[in-house]
C-alpha cells in the first residue's frame, strides 16, 4: 500500500491536480494538506484490504476527491456536516478527520468556507451503496484516471479525462486490482468502462450520475445488484 500511495504522488501534470502531491496556495488551508489528503487515503484503503467491489468513475472532482483525497468522496462528508453521510463510514473511527480546503480563500462560496466541500455525486453514491446494503468497507470507490483533471481557468473546475490520461489511469487502477484482489469491478460513465474494456479488464458498467443522471445510475445500480442476487 505504502508503495501504492508512493507511486501516485510521484506524478505529475501541469493540466491535473495531484491532491497527494500538489500545494495550492490559494485554497489549500497548508502546505500540510497534501499529507492529509494522503494520510486519508492511506486509511480509506487499509480499512477495505477485504473489499468486494471497486467501482471506477473517471477522474477526481474539484468538488470531491480535490479536498477529500478518496474518490467519490466530499470533503463535507468527513466534517460530519453531511446530512446522511457520516464521516465514520468512509474512514471509521478515532480518525483526526482534518479540513484541507481554506476557509479564508476568495475563491469558497459561504457554505463551503463554513462546511467545506460538498460533491453532488459523493451524494449519490454513499447513498447508493447504503441502499444495497453494503457494508462501507466492502466497497471502494475509484476514478479511471485517479487524478483531478481541470480546465485552463482554474483549479475549481472540473473537465473529461484525455485518451492520455486514461491510458495513465489504467496502470494505478491495475495496480489497485492488484493490492485487493478478487474484486467485482463497476465502471461508472461510458470512459471508464471504455478504457477498462480496451485493457480487458472484466467489469460491469453503468450510467455516470452527473449530469442529471442520478436516476439513470441509482435504476442500472438496481438492476445490477438484483441480478445478483
Amino acid at each position: 500500500m505504502e508503495e501504492f500511495i508512493t507511486s501516485l504522488q510521484a506524478y505529475h501534470s501541469d493540466t491535473a491536480f495531484n491532491p497527494w502531491a500538489d500545494y495550492d496556495p490559494v485554497c489549500d488551508l497548508s502546505p500540510e494538506a497534501p499529507l492529509i489528503r494522503a494520510a486519508n487515503l492511506k486509511r480509506y484503503l487499509s480499512l477495505r484490504k477485504n473489499a468486494r467491489f471497486l467501482f471506477i468513475a473517471e477522474g477526481l472532482g474539484y468538488q470531491g476527491g480535490h479536498f477529500s483525497g478518496m474518490a467519490m468522496t466530499s470533503e463535507r462528508i468527513l466534517l460530519g456536516f453531511h446530512p446522511t453521510v457520516p464521516p465514520e463510514v468512509v474512514l471509521g473511527e478515532d480518525w483526526d478527520y482534518r479540513r484541507t480546503s481554506n476557509p479564508a480563500s476568495p475563491l469558497l462560496n459561504r457554505m463551503q468556507k463554513e462546511k467545506g466541500f460538498n460533491e453532488p455525486t459523493a451524494t449519490v453514491m454513499w447513498g447508493e451503496l447504503a441502499k444495497q446494503g453494503l457494508a462501507p468497507f466492502q466497497t471502494i470507490l475509484w476514478n479511471i484516471f485517479p487524478f483531478h483533471p481541470y480546465k485552463p481557468s482554474g483549479l475549481l473546475t472540473n473537465r473529461t479525462p484525455t485518451p492520455a490520461e486514461l491510458d495513465t489511469g489504467i496502470l494505478f487502477a491495475r495496480k489497485l486490482m492488484e493490492l485487493v484482489p478478487g474484486m467485482r469491478v463497476i465502471a461508472i460513465g461510458r470512459k471508464s468502462a471504455e478504457t477498462l474494456e480496451k485493457y480487458g479488464v472484466p467489469c460491469e458498467a453503468v450510467p455516470h450520475p452527473s449530469m442529471g443522471g442520478a436516476a439513470r445510475f441509482r435504476a442500472a445500480v438496481d438492476l445490477l445488484f438484483a441480478k445478483k442476487s
